[in-house]
Order: structure tokens, then sequence, then C-alpha cells
């Protein structure tokens, strides 16, 4: 048996059917967010463009051969360090860059060849941080950017008000900070997926330092060997 709704139902029921019509696409948020959204869109570019390039070079620079090390004693121990260090030219990788560094210093002071080596993988580092600092600073900025969008939001909807003096409507308020919450959401959502994205590649690069450091140390030790 079908029961009749009540006056209170009915009029749940064509609220629920009325906001199922009245839902906003992801382009009309976009657009009500103004002309900061277009700055936040410009920076969720720039952030994914950073993380895959970064990406890319991290994976390539780690990708290294486990024999690679051995045959660097072999050869040092032969005494073919010309062919230790063709080994390292044909190695693309920052540790072999490290190695072949030392090996150019062969011959002299041992606190020479160390700081050659470490001077190397310096720069190894910087090279592989580069972009980092800008990804950082849309991960800070976007949602400053966002914020500065809920003031203005906010602002146009108190001064509209003011406008209307006596006749306030509750639209003029509610209008300003649906605005201003939709670029709040945009510069968090860019910001947060920035601060993800950023804190991934520092953790794979400090993997990265921590292999050249330990074959660093290897190889220090292989030059400390008695003859």
């Amino acid at each position: 048996m079908i029961q009749d709704l009540g006056p209170v139902d009915s009029l749940a029921l064509d609220g629920i059917k009325n906001g199922t019509e009245m839902g906003i696409s992801f382009l009309e948020l976009f657009l009500a967010g103004g002309w900061l959204m277009w700055v936040l869109l410009g920076l969720s570019f720039v952030a994914v463009w950073i993380f895959v390039e970064r990406l890319l070079a991290i994976l390539k620079a780690s990708q290294t051969d486990n024999r690679f090390m051995e045959q660097i004693k072999q050869y040092v121990h032969s005494g073919q360090i010309n062919y230790a260090i063709d080994l390292c030219r044909m190695t693309e990788s920052p540790i072999a860059r490290l190695i072949e560094k030392g090996l150019e210093r062969i011959g002299r002071p041992l606190s020479d060849v160390q700081t050659a080596v470490e001077n190397m993988g310096n720069l190894e580092v910087a090279r592989l941080e580069r972009g980092l600092p800008m990804l950082a600073t849309v991960s800070g900025g976007a949602p400053m950017i966002g914020f500065l969008g809920t003031v203005a939001g906010m602002i146009e909807a108190f001064y509209n008000m003011s406008e209307a003096g006596n006749n306030i409507d509750v639209s003029l308020l509610s209008g300003g900070i649906y605005v201003a919450m939709v670029t709040t959401v945009g510069g968090l959502i860019v910001g947060i997926l920035a601060y993800f994205g950023y804190n991934y590649l520092v953790a794979r690069i400090e993997r990265i330092v921590y292999k050249m450091e330990s074959n660093t140390i290897e190889f220090m030790d292989l030059l400390n060997e008695p003859a």
C-alpha cells in the first residue's frame, strides 16, 4: 500500500530534485573563481611539468649496474686506470661521474682526490635538485593565492551589501562567499599536490645521495688499500 506524502515530505523531495538539477560543473566552478583561478591553473601546469621532468631525470640517475664498482676495482688493481675511466664515461650516472673524477686525480694526495670527488658530488646533487625550489614555491604560494581570492571575494560581497543600502539581499553576501571558497579550494588542491610531489622527489634524491656516499667511501677505501 502506497502512503501519501505529507506537505513536508513533498517539499523535501522537491528540494532534492531541484538541487540535483542545479548541479554545477567543474568548468562553472572554475570560471566562478575569477582570474585568480587562471593563475592557479598556470601554477598547476608548472608543478606537473617540474614533477614529471625531475622524476624522469631521477629515475635515470638511479639506474646503476651492480657490477660497476666490481669492474672499477678490477681495473684499479690491475693498473688499467684508462679502462676504468672509459667505463665511467660509458656509464651515464652520478656515481660514475664521481668515480671518474676521482680516477683522474690518482697520483695526487688522497685529500685532493677526496676533495675533487666531494665537489663533484655537490654538483651532481645540485643538478638533481634543479627545479625543486620552484616546486616548493608553488606548494606554498598556491594556497596563499587561494586565500587572496577569498579575501577579495569577501571584500566584493560586503561592498555590494554596502551599495545596496536598505535593500540588503542575502544573495549579495552568499555570492561573494561562494566565489571566495572556490579560489580557496583551488589553491589548496594545487598546493597540496605540489607539496606531496616535492617531498616525494626529495626522498628519491636522498636515496641517490646515499648511494653516492656509499660508493665514494668504497672508492676511497680502494685507493687506501696497500699496494
